[in-house]
């Protein structure tokens, strides 16, 4: 009759080396998980600065004479573009830039993404 402890011992021999499958197969999940984070993270970046630059060309522009030519020069963003309207009492200006997927393995799979910011400011006199 063989002993429990010659019994135990075949049973954790075949589960040597469990925990490094797993992890060897779960690797490449997590990394790509992560890099979906960091991607997201780059286009909400780029969404604020699209929010922050229309604000700030609605300020430039309702206190302008002017009120289209001061929205277009203050925005800093690269190849947005920038459209202005006013109405007497109001001024809009909304900027509209593309955010580039350029994460390794994660830009591949999603196109870029179009972020747009919209802001509405009262004119005030010049």
């Amino acid at each position: 009759m063989p002993s429990p402890a010659a019994s135990e011992s075949k049973v954790g021999d075949r589960d040597r080396g469990q925990a490094t499958v797993e992890l060897a197969l779960a690797t490449p999940v997590l990394c790509l998980l992560l890099l979906g984070v960091v991607q997201l993270a780059i286009v909400v970046r780029d969404q604020l600065a699209v929010i922050e630059a229309a604000r700030v060309g609605a300020r430039a522009a309702a206190v302008a004479a002017d009120p289209s030519a001061a929205a277009a020069g203050v925005t800093a963003i690269e190849g947005a573009s920038v459209s202005t309207s006013a109405d007497g009492r109001f001024v809009t200006v909304t900027v509209t830039a593309m955010s580039p997927t350029d994460v390794p393995l994660i830009g591949a799979l999603l196109p870029d993404v179009e972020v747009t910011g919209r802001a509405t400011m009262l004119l005030e006199p010049p």
